[in-house]
């Protein structure tokens, strides 16, 4: 399995259109299935790409998961009226393919001590939020970026008194979650149980928190896809989330054609 994540700019065409009954589709949300807000409440998902993505969830006989930092409940409201299988809060929370919930908790006390202290450190930073997802914290600070170094120290210190904890670092915003819970995981769960055992695995995400995911999905032999710049272990890449939405449409559509082109990643 591919340990380093590294950057490669070689372009190469779309891949072959998925058979939907031969693979198990995997979509992170912020940043891949709608874009990135200054607050995480004002991501919204477009009516059309709603539909694409009920289409695909049929044809692929319900193999279709989202993979996100955001609770289940945020991402039914996101989605409205689909109800998909999800993996929330990095797997924390699990809505399997049999529609059972899933959900690891925090010892009461311990959830409320680490959301005092975050709560009272946050409020002397101008500009960053705490997001409290019951047993994840999200602090944001994409409106603060002068406080970035004091948002991970922070962070840092509630991890080393809490070992249950680890630090989840995405694009501005550092996330404390339990310990064992990621995206690849997530992807790895799903992949053992119906509808998705027996099948190849697709994600596409576009955050350090998916990286996780490409590495599993690479291990299956299955298909990694980043959207955006940066280095990644994913094999191959889109530029804009409106990319993912084309490429939605044609998987819809039930084609092998696309304009869409994809960059290939390689790795040593």
């Amino acid at each position: 399995m591919t340990s380093e994540i590294q950057e490669n700019t070689t372009e190469t065409p779309l891949l072959p259109h998925p058979d939907s009954q031969q693979y198990a589709f995997f979509f992170d949300v912020d940043g891949t299935l709608a874009e990135i807000r200054d607050e995480p409440d004002a991501v919204s998902i477009p009516f059309e790409v709603r539909q694409h993505l009920q289409a695909l969830f049929t044809a692929s006989s319900g193999a279709l998961a989202l993979i996100s930092g955001r609770p289940v409940e945020q991402l039914d409201q996101l989605l409205a009226p689909l109800i998909l299988p999800a993996a929330g809060v990095h797997g924390a929370e699990m809505r399997d393919g049999e529609g059972q919930f899933h959900r690891v908790t925090l010892p009461a006390q311990m959830a409320k001590d680490v959301e005092e202290t975050l709560a009272a450190a946050m409020e002397k930073l101008p500009g960053t939020l705490l997001e409290v997802k019951g047993m994840a914290f999200a602090l944001h600070y994409r409106q603060a970026m002068l406080h970035q170094q004091h948002v991970l120290e922070l962070a840092e210190s509630v991890v080393a008194k809490y070992p249950e904890l680890v630090l989840q670092p995405g694009k501005c915003v550092i996330e404390i979650k339990p310990r064992g819970k990621d995206k690849g995981a997530a992807i790895y769960d799903f992949m053992q149980q119906p509808p998705f055992a027996g099948r190849l695995p697709v994600f596409v995400g576009d955050d350090l928190t998916d990286e996780k995911g490409f590495e599993v999905v690479n291990a299956l032999k299955g298909i990694s896809v980043k959207v955006g710049e940066g280095s990644s272990l994913a094999k191959y890449r889109v530029r804009h989330v409106r990319d993912v939405y084309q490429w939605l449409a044609t998987l819809q559509r039930h084609t092998t054609s696309s304009s869409l082109t994809y960059t290939k990643e390689s790795h040593s």
